[in-house]
């Protein structure tokens, strides 16, 4: 896939914000335990054999930097090509929806230009999904279009997910938000580059508007059309459909489809010990990390790096991320709890499958 290249966004806001965000963007939260968002739009460009990938930064970027580094856990630190950190506009961050700023696109022209690839593949870090690029390239190459758009079938509601109109596979306009059943958008598409750079030009005066409704303003200058992915798909833009997707990923169906071995999801490499099962404790349906430490009850539920539940505890239906201690004889049930907290011994936090209970980054 040496023909394209990468470029990721990241500097962007969520309707609904809540603790987990309020430090970190989108794409650097933890998932899984021992991954982040960013890395699934950048193993699938990896894995596509793409060597040059942009990251538009956000103004909080201090995490997502140091997550991915220099590209090395990637294969991206290299001489030719690699990793590439990118400057966004902050005024992208505050419109729900907009991903794809064109004003961004312009201030990083120098990046399309410097490239000999006849594709340009663009993506937000927002969609957990794992899919073949090099399907994406060749279904566009056979449609003649000019941007062929990723979408699902929307399986519920969401205000920040952009929904597509379409016409016998074409794109005729678009709308924020998506209902059940809408053509939904999962922020991924695939363009030629030196179409791109042409469009650029063409929407200058514009460029505060995302890329897709500059194109919206003038019907039929820009063919769009769709792609169908069929794999496992989740929208992460807020914190229900962050903690439903996480519980996903306790079905080894939906982890099947997710974690393949011929393109494996990559994320920064971390030497942890195993996690450890101390005599008495009890885990039963539950994704743990490295360096763990099980005295107590796990069930249900999702542990970043070396936690520790303490003997008497109790974390259920609940995502506890790393290096966090809960204490002996604490309840932690359907809930989030952020990185570096402690939980007194005794303590109940408890929420409902409706209203999580959700505990900020500590110290």
């Amino acid at each position: 896939m040496a023909k394209a290249i990468g470029y990721i966004t990241a500097n962007y806001s969520t309707k609904n914000t809540s603790a987990l965000t309020e430090s970190r963007p989108v794409a650097s939260l933890p998932y899984l335990g021992r991954y982040r968002l960013i890395d699934f739009p950048l193993s699938n460009m990896v894995n596509a054999k793409i060597t040059s990938v942009g990251i538009v930064m956000p103004f909080n970027y201090r995490s997502l930097a140091d997550h991915v580094g220099a590209g090395k856990d990637w294969g991206l630190s290299r001489k030719k090509g690699g990793l590439f950190m990118l400057p966004g506009s902050a005024f992208g961050t505050t419109r729900a929806g907009t991903r794809f700023l064109v004003r961004d696109m312009i201030a990083n022209k120098a990046f399309f230009q410097r490239s000999d690839a006849e594709y340009v593949i663009m993506s937000s870090a927002s969609f957990v999904y794992n899919m073949d690029y090099n399907e994406l390239i060749a279904a566009h190459e056979a449609n003649d279009a000019d941007i062929t758009a990723v979408v699902q079938t929307a399986p519920g509601d969401d205000d920040d997910v952009v929904s597509f109109i379409t016409e016998e596979g074409r794109v005729t306009g678009l709308k924020r938000g998506a209902h059940e059943g809408n053509t939904a958008f999962i922020d991924l598409f695939v363009v030629g580059r030196e179409k791109l750079l042409e469009m650029l030009d063409w929407y200058t005066a514009v460029d505060y508007l995302d890329l897709f409704e500059a194109i919206e303003q003038e019907p039929g200058r820009v063919s769009v059309k769709t792609y169908d992915f069929a794999g496992y798909c989740a929208p992460i833009f807020n914190r229900e459909y962050y903690y439903k997707s996480n519980m996903d990923m306790l079905k080894s169906a939906v982890t099947d489809d997710l974690f393949t071995p011929e393109r494996p999801i990559r994320t920064k490499a971390h030497d942890n010990a195993p996690a450890k099962f101390e005599t008495g404790s009890h885990v039963t349906n539950s994704r743990l990390s490295g360096s763990d430490r099980i005295y107590g009850t796990v069930d249900g539920s999702i542990l970043g790096r070396s936690v520790v539940v303490e003997s008497g505890a109790v974390v259920r239906n609940s995502i506890v991320m790393q290096n966090t201690v809960v204490k002996s004889g604490a309840v932690v049930e359907n809930a989030i709890i952020d990185r570096n907290n402690v939980i007194p011994a005794g303590t109940e936090l408890r929420g409902t499958a409706d209203d999580l209970f959700i505990m900020e980054k500590g110290e």
